[in-house]
C-alpha cells in the first residue's frame, strides 16, 4: 500500500525553525508533484509549498523568504524547511503528492506544528 509517512512536527519558539519531512513509502515510483499544505481549526487547507518534477517551487505569499520545500528524488522524499516561524504559522501541516501514472493523489495523516510566543 503506498502512502505518506510525514515526521519533524512540534513546538517550536518563535523565531526558531523546524523541518518537517514526507517519504512515499510503497512506491518505487517518483511523484510528479510534492506539497505541503496546512490547515486550521474552521479554515480551509490551504497551499504552503509546491515543487514539481521540473520547474521552480512555489510559495504563499505568507511563507515566502522564510520556508524552503526541496525534494530527494532518489528517496522519493519532500522536505519543508521552516524558519522565522511565528504564531500564524501553527497548523496542522499535510504532505500531497501527485503521481502522474493513474493518475493518483496521497495525502498524509497530517503533523502538528506549534508555535509558541
Amino acid at each position: 500500500q503506498v502512502q505518506l509517512v510525514e515526521s519533524g512536527g512540534g513546538l517550536v519558539q518563535a523565531g526558531g525553525s523546524l523541518r518537517l519531512s514526507c517519504a512515499v513509502s510503497g512506491s518505487v515510483l517518483s511523484a510528479y508533484s510534492m506539497a505541503w499544505y496546512r490547515q486550521t481549526p474552521g479554515n480551509e487547507r490551504e497551499l504552503v509549498a509546491r515543487v514539481n518534477s521540473i520547474g521552480s517551487p512555489i510559495y504563499a505569499d505568507s511563507v515566502k523568504g522564510r520556508f524552503t520545500i526541496s525534494r530527494d528524488s532518489a528517496k522519493n522524499t519532500v522536505y519543508l524547511q521552516m524558519n522565522s516561524v511565528n504564531s500564524e504559522d501553527t497548523a496542522v501541516y499535510y504532505c500531497y503528492a501527485y503521481f502522474a501514472t493513474g493518475s493518483v493523489e496521497l495525502w498524509g495523516q497530517g503533523t502538528q506544528v506549534t508555535v509558541s510566543s
